[in-house]
């Protein structure tokens, strides 16, 4: 099993930024990929970021320019800095990863709890 913690949300006025950190514990053999994903009342949960194992990245059109997502493979850790925000960036962020706990093991999915993002002056 793999526990994901994602911690750095909060309120921030338009225009300003803040940075997501999500670390991964538990029984882990490797990470595969790593993303942020958003949900915003009454709507679906929709992918921010995602970051591969060996760096590749893709964004929502939403978000380009204006969020970059980032790891740090020795610590499991992923991030996600948010600059520019808008008030439809409101949302709770949540982490998610694909892993393995052991070489011969099926690469499971797991979710963070989620981290609440609001933007609003």
């Amino acid at each position: 099993q793999v526990q994901l913690v994602e911690s750095g949300g909060g309120l921030v006025q338009p225009g300003g930024s803040l940075r997501l950190s999500c670390a991964a514990s538990g029984n882990i053999f490797n990470i595969l990929t790593m993303a942020w994903y958003r949900q915003a009342p009454g709507k679906q949960r929709e992918l921010v970021a995602l970051i591969t194992s060996g760096g590749s990245t893709n964004y929502a059109d939403s978000v380009k320019g204006r969020f970059t997502i980032s790891r740090d493979n020795a610590k499991n850790t992923v991030y996600l800095q948010m600059n520019s925000l808008k008030p439809e960036d409101t949302a709770v962020y949540y982490c998610n990863c694909n892993a393995k706990s052991h070489i011969l093991g099926p690469v499971d999915n797991y979710w963070g709890q989620g981290t609440q993002v609001t933007v609003s002056s």
